[in-house]
């Protein structure tokens, strides 16, 4: 595949911010613990999908409704007649994101599938999904956990990038400041991936 460049910096790293926060040498448990602690404090994700009839990328918010794998993969309801659920069914490539104030954030790649067994809804449904989709007035459309809109949608994680800081805003902009003035890259936070064999790993190795 090919890449892109604009410039050629030798023998030096072009990127020294990732080489200097980059933190990959931890335990498996250690990143996804971290990682689940991170998106748990988090209620809301950005969900991004394709548009089979234009090809763009779309996002909008999602309330994570629960966890499985073993806390690695995650699980939405939805309106099945949505936009999204169309998106999903031509196009099961799909990624979320998380990010707080502090500059923490999470990227989850992975393939989404819709489900609409009532018993799956029922494990996940929440009485809070009537206020989004509202009682149409039939005896069946009531917002309930019976109601044939609510879907669920499962997203299998493939891969994730996050990033963590235990470092104070102050000791941060400190950081930063210092890189500003000399020119050496801030170490401002704890960069992590897990790759798809990871994910695997953790995966399996669940209850």
């Amino acid at each position: 595949m090919a890449s892109f460049s604009n410039t050629d910096t030798g023998d030096k790293p072009s990127g020294p911010y990732y080489n200097k926060n980059v933190d990959n040498d931890v335990p498996l448990k250690e990143k996804v613990e971290t990682l689940t602690k991170f998106v748990s404090s988090r209620k809301f994700g950005m969900m991004t999908t394709r548009d089979p009839s234009s090809g763009k990328l779309v996002s909008r918010c999602m309330a994570i409704a629960g966890k499985e794998g073993s806390g690695i993969d995650l699980v939405f309801t939805t309106n099945t007649e949505s936009h999204k659920t169309d998106e999903v069914k031509a196009d099961e490539h799909t990624n979320v994101s998380f990010y707080d104030g502090s500059g923490q954030w999470a990227s989850f790649a992975g393939n989404t599938s819709i489900e609409t067994s009532r018993d799956v809804v029922k494990q996940y449904y929440s009485p809070a999904l009537k206020a989004w989709l509202g009682d149409l007035g039939d005896g069946k459309h009531d917002g309930s956990e019976n109601d044939p809109r609510i879907g669920v949608l499962r997203m299998k994680t493939s891969s994730v990038t996050y990033a963590v800081t235990n470092q104070t805003v102050v000791g941060r902009m400190a950081e930063v400041a210092k890189g500003a003035l000399t020119g050496d890259a801030a170490q401002v936070q704890k960069l992590r991936e897990l790759g798809e064999g990871e994910v695997q790993q953790w995966r399996s190795s669940g209850p």
